[in-house]
């Protein structure tokens, strides 16, 4: 009988394939206790989306959450994080100081293994993030990304293609304590799971395992696993319910049951995790479930679009009422994928495929390029599987002002100024906050909202039942800030301060702000049903212009991460005014004109919606 190891997912990928990594700390260490004492010994418990999330969201220290867990699991257990090569825990690629720095910083915070992806299976942006993670000391799992195909399209996604990417990995010679193969979006043929995974056991040093990960989006899960153990993995990632199947992984229960009266057990005490399911279960009674996070999606296979994104999107979405577009946008990524280079739809690939193909649904076909996708199609992320589309990777320069590159990303980054360790540092700094290797690290991976979380700013954005469109709520200062910083948001709240409002009359929505006992208002281009103008029609409606002014617009819906000017400054064409997230990736809102800042209608926090006036220019 052979044991099959299983690590535990709930903690991590369970967390953001259901509630897009929004879960408080304290709601779960219970269930995390119930776990351990049920036997369970190796788990996933930070890393990838529940870093930067803990900070955005959950007003939490990622590094505190990780010593938390590791005091709960104990010594002996294998705790694992995700890392996406050089992008380490963000959506952004990194310098080297920085890459170094997150490997030295999870181990001081007790992770045991580190599993290291690279979204586009370049080998380049694997082996430095592989090297550091080995020699801070901790076990690296490298990984080969996985997904299959919309039906009638070819490119890279095969048995021959990952197998190739195995036979580099090993060329290279990047420390290894572990192979995965990761297939984010649960859209992996099950056949060529097999037939890759009997190929790199015969090429992988007996002391390598290899593990297989998949999410049952698409309802394939199991049988993919079932081809992944009987071809010779060694583990498979699984769930514990409530955030087990669905966008998630497999139940370990439903597993152990697939398995009965094979040559193959799970190495676990049934009984035991039965029961540490119900205090998980329990622990977990008072948040919001989205539906769609929950069943199987048969779309999926055509998207692809993997679990922990679709429910982060999905929940976006229905924040900002266009939820009903979700079809169009699923039907949109075939293309995006297929022009794209054919990188694997997991983080931050799958954001790019879902925003670009949210644009071409919202804004028409290829009118705007969006950010990420554009910059993989130039190559700032490195090597796609194959070339993109020669007409988009055009398009992309000239709506861009961005020339193709083939340097390193992450040497392209060691020359940027405006990234590493220094820039982190002064930023901390100019707060007046403590200058400690995780602050550092927080700067440079969370920016504005990793500063304003240590100066006590942070908001809590968890969605529980009651909630399911949050608000954000004032959190406690954050336990890093230094004796001479200040709570801004503290300061700042009072009568002075101005308030926004939403009012329709006559069928027209409008955007009000008083202050000072004064009521400025501007059209938000929306009528009072709350669709979009743009909804019936492929180009964006215009926003209702100010009297003599120029309005800056929301390009599409999403929270306003900085405000970065404020009435009366001087501002150029193309000029950064407001960063927004959308679709969990940022956004630079730019000004459409020369001229004086005459208003701003938004805040730091503050969900917009389509079209609505950000700021206007005199």
């Amino acid at each position: 009988m052979k044991k099959i190891n299983v690590m535990v997912t709930a903690f991590r990928d369970g967390f953001q394939s259901v509630f897009g990594a929004r879960v408080q700390t304290k709601d779960f260490l219970p269930a995390l206790e119930a776990a351990v004492e049920a036997g369970l010994t190796h788990f996933e418990v930070g890393g990838g989306a529940r870093f930067q999330s803990l900070y955005f969201y959950c007003n939490e220290d990622a590094f505190e959450m990780m010593d938390a867990c590791r005091t709960v699991a104990g010594p002996d257990a294998n705790l694992q994080t995700l890392a996406r090569g050089i992008n380490v825990v963000g959506l952004e690629s990194q310098p080297s100081d920085i890459i170094r720095m997150h490997a030295e910083l999870f181990r001081k915070h007790g992770i045991t293994t580190i599993r290291n992806f690279d979204a586009l299976n370049d080998i380049d942006n694997l082996d430095f993030s592989g090297r550091c993670i080995a020699d801070a000391g901790l076990k690296h799992e490298v990984a080969v990304t996985l997904m299959g195909l919309p039906p009638g399209l070819t490119g890279a996604h095969t048995a021959e293609f990952y197998v190739n990417r195995i036979q580099q990995i090993i060329d290279a010679e990047i420390p290894m304590h572990s192979l995965v193969l990761k297939d984010a979006s649960g859209t992996a043929v099950p056949q060529i799971v097999y037939d890759t995974v009997l190929q790199a056991k015969k090429m992988l040093p007996s002391d390598v395992p290899l593990r297989f990960h998949t999410h049952d989006t698409a309802g394939t899960g199991i049988a993919t696993y079932r081809a992944a153990i009987e071809a010779g993995v060694d583990g498979i990632d699984l769930s514990m319910a409530p955030v087990s199947g669905g966008t998630s992984q497999p139940d370990i229960i439903t597993m152990w049951h697939a398995l009965r009266d094979t040559e193959y057990e799970l190495d676990v005490d049934i009984k035991k995790v039965m029961e540490a399911e119900e205090v998980f279960k329990d622990a977990m009674k008072d948040y919001f479930f989205p539906p769609e996070a929950m069943k199987v999606e048969p779309l999926i296979p055509f998207s692809p679009m993997p679990g922990g994104a679709l429910t982060a999107n999905t929940q976006m979405m229905r924040d900002h009422n266009v939820l009903h577009r979700f079809p169009e946008v699923i039907a949109a990524m075939r293309e995006v994928v297929e022009r794209g280079g054919f990188a694997t739809s997991v983080t931050p690939v799958s954001q790019f495929y879902f925003q670009q193909a949210f644009n071409n649904v919202v804004l028409g076909p290829w009118k705007k390029i969006a950010d990420g996708y554009g910059k993989m199609l130039l190559g700032y992320f490195g090597k796609t599987p194959t070339k993109p589309d020669p007409e988009l990777v055009k398009l992309a320069s000239e709506q861009m002002n961005l020339e193709p590159t083939t340097e390193s990303p992450r040497l392209l980054n060691d020359k940027d100024s405006s990234k590493g360790r220094d820039p982190a540092e002064k930023a901390l700094k100019d707060n007046g906050l403590e200058i400690t290797e995780e602050n550092i690290f927080i700067a440079a991976t969370c920016k504005e909202r990793g500063i304003a979380f240590l100066k006590g700013e942070g908001t809590v954005q968890v969605r529980k039942i009651g909630s399911e469109t949050p608000s954000p709520s004032a959190g406690p200062a954050a336990q890093r800030k230094s004796g001479a910083a200040t709570n801004a948001a503290a300061e700042n709240t009072g009568a002075d301060e101005p308030a926004f409002y939403t009012v329709s009359v006559g069928g027209e929505t409008f955007e009000v702000k008083v202050s000072d006992g004064k009521v400025e208002a501007h059209g938000k281009g929306q009528n009072s049903s709350g669709s979009q103008q743009s909804a019936a029609s492929s180009d964006p409606a215009p926003a209702a212009a100010s009297q003599g002014a120029t309005d800056v617009t929301a390009p599409m819906p999403g929270v306003v991460l900085t405000v970065l000017v404020k009435p009366g400054d001087a501002v150029k064409a193309g000029q950064s005014v407001v960063v927004m997230e959308c679709m969990k990736m940022e956004m630079k809102v730019e000004a459409d004109a020369d001229g004086s800042v005459s208003d701003v209608y938004v805040k730091d926090g503050q969900n917009v919606e389509a079209d609505q006036i950000l700021v206007s220019i005199a």
